[in-house]
């Protein structure tokens, strides 16, 4: 992984046109915002404006945050409310009942040992060390992707229960890297499925919610066995530069029952020696 540059990937539910997600990488910070679009409207628009706007300096507290929106949400707001009056009717109601929304996760290289990160929602920051096998990551447990993330609004306040910022201590052998809910799900159900010895506890609550993501982590379970380095972090940043091979990695944990139907997105921060 030494030498590696900052870079992203993200791809469409398959089938479909339309990507909600959209993806940032910069030398220094990384972003990933999965737009709604099962509430609202324009999310893939929300989704991009959200990274577009991003400072470049961390986010460190729901003030901050909630300042930030503040600042730049109008603009938004005010065109697209010109492009739901052309649209009229049902499209138009439903962008002043609902508007647009987006979950937010971004990490920042603050020195050459630590990243900084906030997160708003069900998109996942992670900081994989190469030579300890340990991983971090901005989510909480399993079993909470089963409840509806907190959503960014362009029009109405946050809730500051939805915010989490912390940071990442970082080496040479450190991979920071960002993903949406499905492709964070799987990451972190292959993670606790090869260290149950450990998760264990957090493994058994999500099965027992018997929910879809139950049945991925029953599909998960009986896989003879798990590399999770080799097979999960080293295949997914060996992608982040080609679409195909993304699309295809996905596929195939699809099929094999693994991951959900939805956009899938990977961003990846450069190794430190690059821009320092």
């Amino acid at each position: 992984m030494r030498g590696m540059r900052s870079g992203s990937v993200s791809i469409t539910k398959f089938g479909e046109s339309v990507n909600e997600d959209a993806v940032m990488a910069r030398d220094k910070v990384i972003a990933v915002s999965d737009g709604a679009g099962g509430g609202g409207v324009y999310a893939e628009r929300w989704s991009r404006y959200l990274l577009e706007n991003l400072p470049d300096e961390p986010i460190g507290s729901f003030a901050e945050l909630d300042g930030w929106v503040e600042r730049i949400w109008e603009a938004f707001y005010n065109e697209h409310e010109e492009m739901a009056k052309r649209e009229g009717g049902m499209f138009l109601g439903k962008f002043y009942d609902e508007g647009s929304f987006a979950t937010l996760v971004a990490a920042w290289r603050v020195s050459e040992s630590e990243c900084r990160w906030m997160s708003y929602g069900d998109s996942v920051v992670f900081c994989y060390d190469m030579a300890t096998g340990e991983l971090r990551h901005s989510f909480t447990r399993l079993a909470d992707f089963n409840s509806p993330p907190y959503l960014i609004s362009c029009k109405d306040p946050l809730n500051a229960e939805g915010f989490r910022c912390g940071s990442f201590g970082t080496s040479s052998r450190s991979v920071v890297f960002a993903t949406s809910d499905t492709l964070a799900h799987y990451i972190i159900m292959m993670h606790r499925l090869a260290n149950r010895d450990v998760y264990g506890d957090e493994v058994s609550e999500a099965v027992n919610m018997q929910t879809k993501d139950s049945n991925f982590i029953k599909a998960a379970m009986a896989l003879k066995r798990i590399d999770f380095q080799r097979d999960v972090v080293e295949k997914l940043v060996g992608c982040v530069k080609n679409k195909g091979n993304f699309k295809r990695f996905v596929e195939a944990k699809v099929r094999d029952g693994l991951m959900g139907y939805d956009d899938y997105s990977l961003v990846v921060m450069g190794n430190v020696n690059n821009f320092l």
